[in-house]
């Protein structure tokens, strides 16, 4: 009989054995591991001189958020700093002082309001609340404080002018 009928006609098209079809030689899987490690290698160094290029930092812009003798003790104002659509709160708390903070809370970005109530700041979407004065939580699922933004007072007016470094901060 002719060894050639014997095998299906598929075989004789793909001559691959199965056996071999699932060994992988040591050069192989020594070539696999030296590039995966140089692309893992790369991507690092690539990090690493992006960050190195941003650490020039450019100045907080400045920009005037409301004349202080509109805003009444208990009040609050949402305004737009560093830029339009990064909404946050400036307060006049019961103390009278003056304070501001980014309005997205720091669970999910939920917006945060001024409860006059309880001088403090909720966050109405997964009940979480922060100190008006400090911006610490004081309870909730928030893992961190609200970023402060700092303010200046020029006569009648309040400029908002950069934010402040949080506590434990390297900057």
């Amino acid at each position: 009989m002719n060894d050639k009928r014997s095998l299906p006609l598929w075989r004789e098209e793909v001559a691959v054995e199965v056996a071999q079809e699932r060994w992988v030689a040591r050069r192989q899987f020594t070539r696999f591991l030296v590039l995966t490690s140089l692309g893992m290698l790369t991507g690092n160094l690539w990090i690493l001189f992006r960050a190195q290029m941003q650490e020039t930092e450019e100045p907080w812009p400045q920009r005037l958020v409301a004349s202080a003798s509109a805003i009444g003790i208990g009040d609050a104002l949402v305004f737009s700093y560093p830029e339009e659509g990064d909404d946050c709160l400036l307060v006049r708390t019961a103390a009278g002082e003056l304070v501001a903070y980014t309005q997205q809370c720091t669970h999910l970005s939920c917006p945060v309001t001024y409860s006059r109530e309880h001088d403090r700041l909720d966050c109405p979407c997964h009940h979480g609340a922060f100190d008006v004065a400090t911006g610490e939580v004081l309870y909730g699922p928030p893992p961190r404080p609200l970023p402060r933004i700092a303010l200046e007072q020029r006569g009648d007016e309040v400029w908002a002018i950069g934010l402040v470094p949080a506590k434990g901060a390297d900057r």
